[in-house]
């Protein structure tokens, strides 16, 4: 077939039969029949991911690469930050974002072992679990329903000496209220983590401006894999501080001094002439740490693949609106038994799904076996309570952690919440029949 092509040539052939391909076998769509599964995420992709993802794999370069180089800048051209770190998934990014901050080259303000972090209990574990693992000190904050996020009333009471930093998520897209946690943290010289990682694309309004959420913050965080948009396995870490992006890099590429690129040597100029801890002068910078770090770096094929979503990321996050707002119009007639989601004042939130509260006397357990039964995928808002947790249990009422005051709605969030998707990818054929099933779980 290549006999009589160049390099070139051949590569382009190749990747005109990919796009064939897919365009054959991916990209058919099937007509919906009522109890056909709708799951509460899915991929949304066509030929342009897939002829990324095998033009990729023709160079074999595997690691990071050009790919990679592209998808930082245009991800971080698209947040409006200055510094966009790739990484293998969302919770190495929020590992990342954590550990930076106990790094000693932030001086009074590192965050150190017995250390205390604001947070919440109702969430995803991968927020919280970096600062247990460290050694710092969680403090469980509770949470408000019908906006799921961090109720702000109680952060005074959270403070102590030892408070260094507020890492929380916004929860399935909707912000948490940004202007108050923002102005707690700069009122008492606090680190802000905005774990944005079911929340790319939402926006809120602060100090008269609307930013992305995740930028708003010191550091933010993305993930990819059933999230806003996919690359397989993936995350980000961004943020507009240089000494913080550093640190970063740092901790992502094995806690070393040197910002060389992979494949690159001597990017600085000084690889062999400089003093560093009690090394020999000149000893290799590419092989100097000046943190323990891991390795934590997505490959190219996967950023090959956030490439093409991103083109496509600002129609997912209009259908996730659109889907969201025709859903919540769908159940309006059920705010006799339901507690409906509300967005955050100052915010227009990109869904990542759409939460419900079963209201007394409505028994959680049957309206969900109803839902799954009848082919509409749920979900649990993530952990309920993390504190109730088994992972827990070796800790559980020591000083490993703190709750401030009592965790009142984030039980009821355990006991009685949960969700279905408004992935982009759904019609409104399929919001129509998730609304009818939700409707007939209710009556029975």
């Amino acid at each position: 077939m290549f006999e009589n092509m160049n390099e070139q040539q051949a590569r382009e052939e190749i990747l005109k039969q990919v796009a064939a391909y897919c365009d054959k076998y991916h990209n058919t769509k099937k007509e919906f029949k009522e109890g056909d599964r709708i799951p509460y995420a899915s991929r949304v992709y066509d030929s342009e991911e897939m002829v990324n993802l095998v033009d990729s794999s023709l160079e074999f370069w595997l690691t990071a690469g050009r790919y990679t180089d592209e998808f930082e800048r245009e991800f971080s051209k698209y947040l409006g930050v200055r510094f966009c770190s790739l990484v293998n998934s969302g919770s190495s990014a929020n590992l990342i974002a954590f550990m930076a901050l106990t790094s000693p080259l932030l001086g009074e303000r590192q965050v150190k072992r017995g250390d205390e972090v604001i947070t919440v209990a109702a969430g995803f574990p991968t927020t919280v679990t970096p600062v247990i693992q460290y050694g710092a000190v969680p403090v469980f904050v509770d949470v408000t329903i019908p906006q799921y996020n961090i109720d702000v009333t109680r952060l005074e009471e959270a403070l102590s000496d030892k408070t260094k930093a507020v890492m929380i998520a916004h929860t399935l897209g909707n912000p948490f209220d940004l202007e108050a946690v923002k102005a707690f943290c700069d009122r008492h010289n606090l680190w802000l983590v905005e774990d944005n990682c079911d929340a790319l694309g939402s926006v809120y309004e602060i100090d008269g401006k609307e930013k992305l959420t995740g930028t708003i913050g010191d550091i933010g965080t993305s993930s990819y894999p059933p999230h806003h948009m996919t690359m397989g396995e993936g995350g980000a870490v961004y943020t507009n501080n240089p000494l913080l992006h550093r640190i970063v890099r740092s901790f992502r590429d094995w806690g070393r001094d040197c910002i060389c690129p992979p494949g690159c040597d001597n990017f600085c100029g000084h690889r062999f002439d400089k003093q560093y801890g009690q090394l020999p002068l000149g000893y290799d910078h590419k092989y100097v740490y000046s943190h323990f770090g891991y390795n934590l770096k997505a490959t190219d094929m996967q950023a090959a693949v956030g490439c093409a979503q991103l083109k496509k990321f600002p129609s997912f996050v209009e259908k996730r609106r659109h889907n969201f707002a025709y859903l919540k119009e769908l159940l309006s007639d059920c705010a006799d038994k339901l507690i409906l989601p509300e967005a955050a004042a100052h915010s227009n939130p990109s869904w990542f799904g759409f939460l419900m509260t079963c209201k007394e006397g409505v028994d959680r357990t049957k309206v969900v076996n109803y839902i799954e039964s009848h082919g509409v995928q749920t979900r649990m808002l993530f952990s309920g309570n993390l504190i109730k947790h088994p992972c827990f249990d070796d800790i559980r009422g020591t000083e490993a952690y703190r709750v401030v005051g009592g965790l009142e709605q984030t039980d009821r969030i355990m006991t009685s919440t949960f969700w279905v998707g408004v992935y982009p990818g759904m019609t409104d054929e399929k919001i129509e029949y998730m609304a009818k099933v939700i409707h007939e779980a209710l009556e029975g």
